[in-house]
């Protein structure tokens, strides 16, 4: 999506308007900054997320001392037009402390993401010897079977065993559900989106 720069409402904010970048993979809140019209020109002319530096009184293009660029992936507006989201793919750790985020959240809370993108990772980029490698070899066939199994043994593990063996078996399960996904050329948000029209 590119953001009509004159439909957003910057006399609101005296010029600066605040950006949101997230993750587009795992959907992490990576920081807050602010553009100026020509902040945001220059970040959709060039793909790479440019701010407006308070302190420094001038453009900055995150990543340009670092080389930890961001690159847009998508762009939106909020609903009052004073507030912009970009999903982008962030090259090294946003923060300048080094950390991924410059908000101090768990990460874990979006594994199951990072955990497809490494499977993916395997199709794009084998390894020889991989479990990955090794279950692709086998097929279709061998991968869908594996779901099953894994779904008995969690089955078993929610009604007979001890709750860490049951958060053992279901991990199982879905590290097994995300890789036939995977083979069958879907993705969890495949799934996701299929759950939501359910709901509505």
């Amino acid at each position: 999506m590119t953001i009509d720069i004159n439909s957003l409402d910057w006399d609101k904010t005296d010029g600066l308007i605040p950006v949101i970048v997230q993750d587009y993979k795992t959907l992490e809140v990576l920081m807050l900054g602010y553009m100026n019209a020509e902040a945001l020109t220059k970040t959709q002319t060039e793909g790479k997320v440019t701010f407006f530096s308070r302190s420094k009184n001038r453009l900055w293009t995150k990543g340009e001392t670092s080389n930890n660029f961001l690159y847009v992936k998508e762009l939106f507006v909020d609903c009052d037009n004073d507030t912009i989201l970009i999903k982008a793919d962030a090259v090294g750790p946003t923060c300048h402390t080094g950390s991924r985020s410059c908000f101090k959240t768990g990460y874990n809370q979006n594994f199951i993401f990072e955990l497809e993108n490494i499977i993916n990772d395997r199709y794009e980029n084998p390894v020889e010897g991989s479990y990955i490698n090794k279950m692709r070899g086998k097929g279709l066939n061998k991968i869908a079977q594996k779901v099953g199994e894994e779904g008995v043994e969690t089955v078993i593990a929610a009604l007979a065993e001890s709750e860490e063996e049951f958060i053992g078996e279901a991990s199982d399960l879905l590290f097994h559900l995300l890789f036939l996904l995977k083979e069958k050329g879907l993705s969890i948000q495949d799934i996701a989106k299929n759950l939501e029209k359910r709901h509505k």
